[in-house]
């Protein structure tokens, strides 16, 4: 299995197929398994970069819950493009995933190609909106303390069957990642100078009026929840792939802008 190191950490990953590089990044509490109905599509024409990120699925689960954050996420997913061999690429995910793909952007943008943000909110803009969701992570952190892994069973069907070593990385994930500090993402929006697409499902409400606030392209898929690549996969793949090949060797910036 590769793994890069990040200080001490180990970071699973694995690489699709050849062309121009695509990372995807997957959501909390799932794993890089979640794309596996989409490899052979996005890997035809594109070098796939999927990871599971630090208290996640295969990779390491530190114990120093300083070893998880927005920032070292990001800089996880900088490290996953140069061992790629890629300068730049698109950057996409689902939920926190698509989350941290906009923080990347924020971090590196001249290595960002186009973004694909699939049921993903930006953050938020009041303080009290953040502390409200950041209440949420925290207990979601002390309920996988608490329960266990048993905590999936119950969840989205995407979660319910991933693979995780025990639930301890995603305690420490919630508070240090699933967390949000600020309101730079959001505020971000606006500068966003390259192609965007953002992809919800019909029935995904609170990240269908979250992707509302981000006037990209959007696809808003039917009878699908908030992991529309699983909930409708052939929907998804429909709706990815003309976006893929419209991006030209050298994209051109386009601005995402606030609705």
């Amino acid at each position: 299995m590769p793994k890069i190191n990040r200080d001490g950490v180990e970071i699973y990953y694995e690489v699709h197929g050849s062309g121009p590089p695509l990372l995807l990044t997957h959501g909390y509490s799932s794993t890089s398994e979640m794309w596996n109905g989409q490899i052979a599509a996005l890997s035809k024409h594109h070098k796939l970069v999927l990871w599971d990120m630090r208290g996640h699925g295969r990779s390491d689960y530190p114990d120093d819950a300083s070893a998880y954050s927005e920032a070292l996420t990001v800089a996880d997913m900088a490290a996953l493009l140069d061992e790629a061999g890629a300068d730049s690429a698109i950057v996409g995910g689902l939920s926190l995933g698509g989350y941290m793909s906009l923080a990347f952007y924020r971090a590196h943008p001249e290595r960002v190609r186009a973004l694909l943000i699939i049921d993903t909110g930006p953050g938020f803009k009041k303080d009290d909106a953040r502390e409200a969701w950041n209440k949420r992570a925290h207990d979601t952190g002390d309920r996988f303390e608490r329960e266990g892994l048993a905590v999936l069973t119950s969840a989205s069907r995407e979660r319910s069957s991933v693979s995780h070593r025990d639930a301890s990385g995603l305690a420490r994930a919630a508070r240090g990642m699933l967390t949000q500090r600020d309101a730079r993402v959001i505020e971000l929006l606006p500068h966003i100078k390259v192609p965007s697409l953002v992809v919800v499902g019909a029935e995904d409400a609170p990240f269908l009026a979250a992707s509302d606030y981000m006037a990209a392209k959007k696809v808003v898929i039917p009878a699908a929840g908030h992991v529309v690549n699983i909930d409708q996969p052939r929907a998804f793949i429909d709706a990815v792939l003309p976006f893929l090949d419209s991006l030209p060797q050298n994209a051109i910036p386009e601005r995402m802008v606030l609705s």
